[in-house]
C-alpha cells in the first residue's frame, strides 16, 4: 500500500540551504573516511550553488560552476564523495567513464549522450517525487474502481462524481456478472427492487472495509488492461537513435491506438495495477519534463571518471590518435553549450563537472589547455593507511562490519569483531595493497569475504550461535595466503 509523504523534497531543500561548508563536510564524513581536501572542495562548490540562487538573475547568469579534478588511486573515495554530494543536494547525478567516448566520426558513444542520460535520470527523479504527491489520491481512486468492479452501481445509483469519472480519461473496466456479486434480482411485472441509496451506501462501505482488511484479496475480477507489445519495425538512419529528436514511446500509441485486452486477476493484483494506472493519469508529464530540465540546468552533477585515460596528446599513430579529439568534443559541453534532447533544448552552462583519475602515467597538464582551464579546482586524494582502513570498517553508517553482522543475524547468528581483529584485517589489507595492485578500500571486501568464508557457509547449520572473530582467527585464515605472493594475487 502506498504511503503519502507530503513536503519531502521541500524539507530536504530547506535543510540543504541551511548547511554550511563545514556541515556539508560533516555529512560526507558519515560515509567517506578521510580525504578532507576533496570534501572541502566539493562542499565549497555546493555552497556556491546555494549562494548563486540568491543572486539577481543577471549576476547569477554570469557565475559559472567551479569544476573539480580529483587525483588519486582507485578505491580511495572519489566516486563516493561525488555520489553522496549529489544525494545530499537532491541533484540529478550521472557517473560516466570518459574512456567510453570516441571522437566524432568513430564508432562509439558521442559525448552528448551523457547529457541525454542525465535528463533521463532527472525525469525519473521528478516523477518519483510527483508520485509521492499523488499517491494518496491514486490509491483512493483505485479503491473506488475496485469497488465498482465488485459491486457495480445501477444506473439509478450512479452519482455525478461517478459519471464524471466514467467520462474522464480512465481505462474502462468490466464488472463480473451480477450473479457473482450478489446483486438483487428484479422480478418481471413488479416495480424495480433496487435497494435504497442508504442501503447501497452501507453495502459499499462494508465492502470497502473488507477490501482494506485484505479479506477480498483472493476474489477474482475482470478488467481491461493495456497491451504492452508494440509492433516491431526497423529504423534505418545515418545518425544514432539518441540523436533523433523523436519520442517513439509516446508516438507509437497515437499511431497504432492504445489496444486493450480483458484479463482476469485477483483483487490484490488488480488494486496494484489500478493504482499504477491512476498515478500515470494524475501526473502531468509536461510539468515533470519542465521541472527536470530546469533541475539539470541549475543543479545537475556529472562525474567524469577515468579522465586520465584520455589525457594523452596525439602520438600520430595507433588508437591513441582520437584521445585529443575526445577532449575537444567534451570541451564545449563543460564550457557551456545547448544540447538537443527529445525533451527539448538543454543548456549545460551551470552543470557541475567533477572529473577523476588515478593519473599514474599522465598528469592534468597533459589535458588540452582549454579543458584544463575549465577545471580550476584540483585536489589530490591520498592512499589509505591502516588507520583509515580501521575507520572504514567501523565508522560509516553502513560499514562492512555492520553489514556482515546484520546479514548473519538473519541466520540467528551473533557475530562479534574484537578491536584487535579489525587491526589485523586492516593491516593485511594495507600489506596486500602494497605488494600487489593498490585497489584502496575495495581490498577490504576481498579480505572480509576470505575471513568470513567458513562462517557464512556454515551459518545455517551451526549450533553455536555466538561467533567471535579475534586477531588469532584472522591471522590463521590469512597468514598463509598473504605469505604466498602468487596465491595472494589470485585470492586477495
Amino acid at each position: 500500500m502506498a504511503i503519502y509523504l507530503p513536503q519531502t523534497v521541500e524539507e530536504e531543500m530547506i535543510a540543504l540551504d541551511e548547511l554550511t561548508p563545514r556541515e556539508i563536510v560533516a555529512e560526507l564524513d558519515k560515509y567517506v573516511v578521510g580525504q578532507h581536501d576533496a570534501k572541502r572542495a566539493v562542499s565549497i562548490a555546493l555552497r556556491n550553488r546555494m549562494r548563486r540562487q540568491k543572486l539577481s538573475p543577471e549576476m547569477a547568469e554570469e557565475v559559472m560552476p567551479k569544476n573539480i579534478i580529483m587525483m588519486g588511486p582507485t578505491g580511495v573515495g572519489k566516486t563516493e564523495i561525488a555520489r553522496r554530494l549529489a544525494k545530499l543536494a537532491n541533484s540529478p547525478f550521472l557517473k560516466v567513464e570518459a574512456s567510453k567516448f570516441t571522437e566524432v566520426g568513430y564508432v562509439g558513444r558521442d559525448v552528448e549522450s551523457m547529457i541525454r542520460d542525465l535528463i533521463e535520470i532527472a525525469i525519473d527523479m521528478v516523477r518519483e517525487e510527483k508520485l509521492e504527491d499523488v499517491a494518496e489520491k491514486a490509491e483512493m481512486n483505485a479503491e473506488e474502481r475496485i469497488l465498482d468492479l465488485l459491486l457495480p452501481p445501477t444506473p439509478a445509483e450512479t452519482t455525478p462524481a461517478a459519471q464524471s469519472t466514467a467520462q474522464s480519461n480512465v481505462t474502462p473496466i468490466s464488472a463480473v456478472p451480477p450473479a457473482a456479486t450478489g446483486d438483487p434480482i428484479t422480478l418481471l411485472g413488479d416495480a424495480p427492487a433496487a435497494p435504497s441509496e442508504a442501503s447501497a451506501a452501507r453495502s459499499r462501505e462494508k465492502l470497502r472495509q473488507q477490501l482494506r482488511e485484505g479479506k477480498l484479496d483472493e476474489r477474482t475480477v475482470e478488467l481491461d488492461v493495456r497491451e504492452k507489445n508494440m509492433p516491431s519495425f526497423e529504423i534505418i538512419s545515418n545518425q544514432g537513435i539518441e540523436d533523433m529528436d523523436v519520442n517513439f514511446k509516446d508516438m507509437l500509441p497515437s499511431i497504432f491506438g492504445q489496444r486493450t485486452k480483458k484479463r482476469k486477476m485477483k483483487v490484490s493484483e488488480a488494486f496494484d495495477y489500478l493504482i499504477a494506472e491512476e498515478e500515470q493519469r494524475l501526473i502531468d508529464m509536461d510539468q515533470v519534463t519542465k521541472t527536470a530540465l530546469d533541475r539539470v540546468e541549475q543543479s545537475g552533477i556529472i562525474f567524469l571518471d577515468e579522465i586520465d585515460k584520455i589525457a594523452g596528446r596525439e602520438s600520430g599513430h595507433g588508437p591513441d590518435v582520437s584521445r585529443e579529439g575526445v577532449q575537444r568534443d567534451i570541451l564545449p559541453i563543460v564550457e557551456g553549450t545547448t544540447i538537443n534532447t527529445r525533451y527539448g533544448m538543454l543548456r549545460t552552462d551551470h552543470i557541475l563537472f567533477i572529473a577523476a583519475g588515478a593519473f599514474h602515467v599522465s598528469k592534468p597538464s597533459d589535458l588540452i589547455p582549454e579543458l584544463q582551464g575549465r577545471f580550476p579546482i584540483r585536489v589530490e586524494l591520498k592512499s589509505l593507511t591502516v588507520e583509515d582502513f580501521i575507520k572504514i570498517l567501523t565508522e560509516p553508517k553502513g560499514s562492512l562490519t555492520k553489514q556482515y553482522i546484520a546479514l548473519l543475524e538473519t541466520e540467528g547468528l551473533k557475530l562479534e569483531f574484537t578491536p584487535d581483529a579489525l587491526v589485523e584485517i586492516a593491516t593485511f589489507a594495507a600489506k596486500v595493497n602494497e605488494t600487489t595492485e593498490n585497489i584502496g578500500a575495495r581490498r577490504l571486501h576481498t579480505i572480509m569475504e576470505r575471513v568470513l568464508d567458513k562462517v557464512s557457509f556454515e551459518a545455517p547449520d551451526m549450533k553455536e550461535k555466538d561467533v567471535r572473530i579475534d586477531s588469532k582467527y584472522v591471522h590463521d585464515t590469512l597468514a598463509d595466503i598473504v605469505k604466498d605472493q602468487d596465491l595472494s594475487r589470485y585470492i586477495l
